[in-house]
């Protein structure tokens, strides 16, 4: 048997149950646009009637409403904390750099402090390159020959004696340190004026070599150059006496080696030479004391044997 299909009564009550809510919204919406005293007591009191109770409905919306508020939060902390950090690098850098910044103006006032002969003018350079290997301890200087730059000068860093110019350029300089093999420099321990040779060993204690009395030598005498030779000024502080692991009588250096950034080149003019050695007023005979002096430059000139005992005419 076939069934029959009844009459379809939903579809027709679905219609007029959405009609009749487009209605009621239609009305609520014209009633709540309507500016009229009435009409809006009536509104706050229906607001007060049905908003209370609906309170249990609002909670999730509430909830979501806090989280999603506390996900924007930790959002902003974390791009916050990623710019703190970038910062904090930058800031870093900067402080890496201040500190170099005071370092080599520390270097520089440390230069500026030290105190040599008035009659001494100095050009300062920087460290290039430092060439220091198992046989030869050398830095190259960024001044030369159009600075004024000659071979042979001392070079100073912030505390003593650190080399000699060894070899000039145009626009740079090689500078030979104390502690080079070939290095060596005619030194006076004080306070008890033992003249000494200091040589370069390439180590970091250059050996102090034929001490004139080592019995007089103690480790922490002050050690200057001797101005013997004419190589160097007289005067400069080159280092303090220390005894070796081996015994032996060795320097260490005033100036800092590890960290030559900057070095003062000094300006020392060698003395006069003589260039008429015949003008040099010489001895005349004898006398009761010592030689007798010519009586007359014309025996200056003519030069008077002091040994002829022959008798005056």
């Amino acid at each position: 048997m076939s069934r029959t299909k009844g009459p379809d009564f939903a579809t027709p009550v679905r219609r007029i149950l959405i009609a009749v809510m487009v209605l009621l919204l239609a009305a609520l919406f014209l009633f709540w646009r309507i500016d009229s005293p009435r009409a809006e007591r009536m509104r706050v009191a229906m607001i007060d009637a049905i908003v209370p109770r609906m309170e249990w409905a609002l909670v999730p919306v509430t909830r979501v409403s806090e989280m999603v508020a506390g996900f924007q939060s930790y959002a902003r902390l974390h791009q916050q904390n990623q710019e703190l950090r970038r910062e904090l690098q930058r800031m870093s850098a900067w402080k890496e750099a201040a500190v170099q910044l005071e370092q080599e103006n520390s270097k520089l006032l440390a230069l500026n402090n030290v105190r040599i002969d008035p009659a001494l003018t100095s050009v300062t350079g920087m460290v290039m390159v430092d060439s220091g290997s198992a046989f030869r301890q050398s830095v190259l200087l960024n001044v030369g020959s159009r600075d004024g730059v000659i071979e042979g000068w001392a070079v100073m860093d912030g505390l003593g004696l650190a080399g000699r110019i060894a070899g000039v350029g145009r626009s740079t300089s090689r500078v030979v340190l104390l502690t080079d093999p070939s290095s060596r420099l005619p030194v006076v321990v004080q306070p008890t004026g033992e003249r000494a040779l200091l040589t370069g060993d390439n180590t970091a204690l250059p050996l102090l070599e034929f001490i004139e009395s080592s019995d007089n030598v103690r480790p922490g005498d002050r050690v200057v150059t001797s101005g013997d030779g004419g190589v160097f000024p007289a005067g400069l502080l080159v280092g303090q006496v220390a005894q070796g692991s081996d015994g032996r009588m060795r320097l260490l250096m005033a100036a800092d080696y590890g960290r030559l950034e900057f070095l003062r080149v000094l300006r020392s003019h060698p003395a006069e030479a003589v260039a008429d050695s015949a003008a040099v007023v010489r001895g005349g005979q004898a006398g009761p004391i010592g030689p007798q002096l010519p009586d007359s430059p014309v025996e200056a000139a003519r030069g008077t044997d002091p040994l002829d005992t022959g008798t005056l005419q």
